[in-house]
């Protein structure tokens, strides 16, 4: 890997090193929460000191160090932007880990994805073959900057951080481009829905989101909810709120899509269903779906499956949906069955039970032909 060049040409960013002019920007943008929160390293509480110190100091180390730390600039005025660098270099494997951070006044404008491929596509001219870049797995917003980027998402870095107060770590996801992948943005496998939302005028469909936390660990311990998932125990209080708090992470790699059923007319929450992807190359998923006590029986949760079918043999271009269901859920199997499933087969002891027992599984199928 050669050395990157002072200045980086970029669309609509100039990649320039720091200077003093930029002191005051840089203290403003590394002393905001959010850049505080998901960018463990910086010093806290930081101030114009620490951004004395890392013009002068820090950012020149990096390149010593065989990595680099633009500022991100506005091609017209100057004006700082953002910081992008490589960091990490393994030269024996001509690989380095991109990162960054915005000014706060800079968001929600395409800086970072443009710095990004910036300096991707420069460290790619000088030799690097592999970029990483990884981020926590509540920071979506980062997530879809790699993805807009062009990075792949590769996996979980297990407690691969440790948290700003020292008292433990958390996992980091990995995402990843290779010098030889296409230029764009990678293809997602569940793409946003529509204006955000589905409906059908009765019921709508939105991404679960941090806030529904509570209501979720009241819908999914409910003793008929678990009696009817694989294995029949009520998730922790801290696993829901894992799993609505990682909801749009898990979205954009492409695991799950979870979504909240809220009644059109009411606005109130009615139930939770989802989507995983269960084979990428078959194009195959698999849906579920809950409803709390008091929507049962309005055909909330038919309405539900038959916009969630839609969308996935839509816009997610999915070929085919399954759902497995308990053998005695018979309100379940009418669900399906009225949106166009069919019973596929009975697999036997497939699902883990209580006190170490196996569980039948009911698959039932719908291909887009038949749903109806």
């Amino acid at each position: 890997m050669s050395a990157l060049p002072d200045v980086v040409e970029g669309d609509g960013v100039r990649l320039r090193p720091f200077h003093l002019d930029d002191l005051a920007a840089t203290a403003t943008a590394c002393a905001d929460p959010l850049t505080q929160r998901f960018i463990s390293g910086v010093p806290s509480p930081y101030t114009e000191a620490d951004a004395r110190s890392w013009i002068t100091e820090g950012a020149p180390a990096a390149r010593a160090a065989g990595g680099v730390a633009y500022a991100v600039a506005d091609p017209a005025t100057g004006r700082l932007l953002g910081c992008v660098g490589l960091s990490n270099p393994v030269p024996a494997r001509t690989q380095a880990e991109i990162g960054y951070w915005v000014t706060p006044a800079a968001r929600g404008r395409g800086v970072a994805t443009a710095a990004t491929r910036a300096l991707a596509t420069a460290a790619f001219a000088h030799g690097t073959a592999r970029l990483e870049l990884l981020t926590r797995a509540e920071n979506a917003a980062s997530q879809r900057v790699a993805l807009a980027a062009g990075f792949h998402p590769e996996g979980v870095r297990r407690a691969a951080s440790p948290d700003r107060s020292g008292g433990g770590r958390h996992d980091l996801l990995c995402w990843v481009r290779l010098a030889d992948d296409p230029p764009g943005p990678t293809t997602r496998a569940l793409p946003d829905l529509p204006d955000g939302r589905l409906t059908d005028g009765v019921v709508t469909l939105r991404r679960l989101a941090p806030d529904d936390a509570e209501l979720m660990f009241r819908l999914h311990t409910r003793p008929e909810v678990v009696a009817n998932q694989a294995p029949p125990v009520p998730p922790t209080r801290e696993a829901v709120q894992r799993r609505c708090r990682d909801a749009e992470s898990n979205w954009l790699t492409g695991d799950i899509a979870r979504l909240l059923i809220v009644d059109a007319a009411t606005g109130e929450p009615a139930g939770s269903c989802g989507l995983s992807i269960t084979d990428a190359s078959a194009g195959e998923g698999s849906v579920g779906y809950a409803l709390l006590p008091a929507w049962r029986g309005r055909g909330h949760a038919t309405r539900a499956v038959r916009l969630l079918a839609g969308w996935a043999f839509g816009p997610a271009g999915l070929a085919r949906l399954t759902a497995g269901t308990v053998p005695e859920n018979s309100a379940s199997h009418r669900v399906l069955e009225r949106v166009g499933f069919h019973r596929e087969g009975l697999l036997v002891g497939r699902l883990p039970g209580p006190a170490g027992t196996r569980l039948d599984d009911l698959v039932f199928a719908l291909l887009p032909t038949g749903l109806r």
